[in-house]
């Protein structure tokens, strides 16, 4: 083998090598990036329900304090009294600053959850979450506008349940959607995070 040709058979090798890390580097970080999400605009918007005392709830009562915002059913059974306790638990990590967080649990099953069934299972977590409803049609627009996903499944002898989404939205001061928030982790953390938005 002539210099020249070791020379180019280096060449190509390290060009190679050099693809393989590069394609490597790709491959290990493409798994790390954020999952996309809607933009900020593309959730939200008005809309008017009422709250568990029969209070009517619109867009504008979210201004002022970031909101969590969290879309079930209390027939649900495990996936929102989940949700609902880690809330409970975050609004107990925040001490007093807990009173500059608003928190909502908006159903997705009005046929069910009037304000008085939504007062009586409210009642077993923290007394400052909300629960939302309303005609069928004020919470499928609601749904619509936070791009919430909800399909009533029958069961047998006649009932139902209800499959959703289950994201916990924050929506920041001004009602606009921060990101879905991660309530998976020590109820410390979750609160550490919310106190940027308060």
């Amino acid at each position: 083998m002539t210099q020249q040709t070791t020379r180019i058979v280096t060449v190509i090798a390290a060009f190679l090598g050099g693809l393989i890390l590069f394609a490597a580097a790709i491959f290990m970080f493409a798994g790390r990036l954020p999952t996309p999400v809607p933009a900020p605009s593309a959730i939200g918007g008005p809309f008017r329900l009422v709250d568990q005392n029969g209070a009517a709830v619109t867009q504008d009562d979210l201004k002022g304090k970031p909101t969590l915002m969290f879309f079930g059913f209390t027939h649900c059974p495990d996936i929102c009294p989940t949700a609902l306790f880690d809330m409970s638990e975050v609004y107990k990590a925040l001490g007093r600053d807990g009173d500059k967080l608003s928190a909502f649990f908006v159903t997705v099953d009005p046929e069910r959850d009037t304000p008085e069934i939504l007062k009586e299972y409210l009642s077993s977590f923290d007394p400052r979450l909300r629960g939302l409803t309303g005609d069928a049609a004020s919470v499928a627009a609601m749904e619509k506008a936070y791009r919430v996903y909800s399909k009533k499944i029958p069961l047998d002898g006649g009932d139902y349940t209800m499959d959703h989404t289950a994201l916990v939205y924050l929506m920041d001061k001004e009602g606009r959607f921060v990101a879905p928030f991660n309530l998976k982790r020590k109820p410390e953390e979750a609160a550490a995070d919310l106190k940027r938005y308060l």
